[in-house]
């Protein structure tokens, strides 16, 4: 074995470990880093979320009746209120959202036509609480 031989073994095999296994390693490395740092960011994102949630208004069903159109949709499901009217032209079910705008859409939000995500989904349009 040559020196140009031993030279190219050690470049590409240091300390035991390859120059892929090496790039390998780096890349997962620099990838949770990036996992860990925006689960972290998020996370921040989701504690200032229900800092605003305590400060969300309380309505009164006559409020919300106000809100039955297309482009002013609110719904009211387990006593919360939903300003949905974003999300109705992505409606699955077309308009039949607008069936209940304005009003109480628990048993429709809980029928079987509904996914349990639908749930989850709603929170993102969250506003308040409806009034006791």
């Amino acid at each position: 074995m040559d020196f140009a031989t031993i030279v190219d073994a050690e470049i590409i095999n240091v300390g035991g470990i390859s120059i892929t296994g090496r790039l390998v390693l780096t890349s997962l490395i620099g990838l949770l880093a990036i996992f860990f740092l925006t689960r972290r960011k998020s996370s921040s994102n989701d504690s200032s979320k229900t800092t605003k949630d305590k400060s969300k208004k309380i309505f009164t069903r006559n409020e919300v009746a106000k809100h039955n159109k297309k482009d002013d949709c609110w719904l009211i499901y387990k006593n919360r209120v939903f300003d949905v009217t974003s999300y109705v032209p992505e409606h699955k079910g077309g308009d039949t959202i607008l069936k209940n705008a304005g009003r109480d859409s628990t048993d429709g939000v809980d029928g079987p036509q509904h996914p349990l995500f639908v749930v989850e989904l709603l929170e993102e349009f969250y506003i308040g609480d409806l009034a006791k």
